[in-house]
């Protein structure tokens, strides 16, 4: 697996803007993961189980973005596609980092094999109290947060409802970590399906900090 984080710059606190002021000059999103353990992800890391992206994985590898684009299907589909479009980066940053299990923060284009697509499922149970998942990620956090230019938002497509992602990325970025408001209330596949019409329609959501008390939601992932 080849992994790619690229960070540069200095990052003093950065207090919460709209995302249509004309002060946000730039954004970075960060993506919940998909969870492998489903029976798409499974069926796609069993051997016996013959599919192109599956041959593929154990052939040369697959990126990130097309494993759990498979197994989530419209929801992260929806969640990578709205990064892509609305992320604005400041140089030496990608526009997007996917959270996962056990590897810290990756780039959707990291290509995975199947020895770490099977570490990925078998860590996709995202727990604080583990190792695995909570060291990685905060080394990457912690070294996206020094190198962050003061007027970059960070915006989390992901569960505010859990703090199995809120906690970890609240303890390094604070009030300047922000979750989509319209995400409140709804389940995973109105999530994916809203995203991807704000794409179409090239209209960005507005936002709210990630540390508003009362966060309500259905969904874990």
């Amino acid at each position: 697996m080849e992994k790619r984080l690229s960070f540069a710059g200095n990052s003093p606190f950065l207090q919460n803007l709209d995302a249509g002021s004309p002060l946000v000059k730039h954004k970075i999103f960060l993506l919940s993961p998909a969870n492998l353990k489903g029976v798409r992800g499974q069926r796609m890391l069993n051997s016996n189980i013959r599919s192109e992206l599956g041959d593929r994985l154990r052939a040369k590898g697959a990126s990130l973005a097309e494993l759990f684009s498979h197994t989530s299907s419209l929801y992260f589909r929806g969640k990578l596609a709205y990064a892509r479009f609305f992320s604005r980066p400041p140089s030496g940053f990608e526009g997007l980092y996917v959270i996962t299990s056990s590897r810290g923060l990756l780039t959707p284009d990291t290509v995975v094999d199947i020895s770490t697509a099977n570490d990925l499922a078998s860590g996709a149970e995202i727990d604080l109290e583990d190792d695995r998942y909570r060291t990685p990620l905060r080394r990457d956090i912690k070294d996206l947060q020094k190198g962050l230019p003061e007027e970059c938002q960070v915006v989390l497509l992901g569960s505010v409802a859990t703090e199995k992602y809120v906690t970890p990325l609240k303890e390094v970025f604070g009030r300047r970590l922000l979750f989509p408001a319209a995400f409140l209330g709804r389940g995973d596949m109105s999530r994916g399906a809203l995203l991807l019409r704000c794409v179409r329609a090239n209209r960005e959501l507005a936002y709210s900090p990630a540390e508003m008390k009362g966060r309500k939601g259905r969904r874990r992932s």
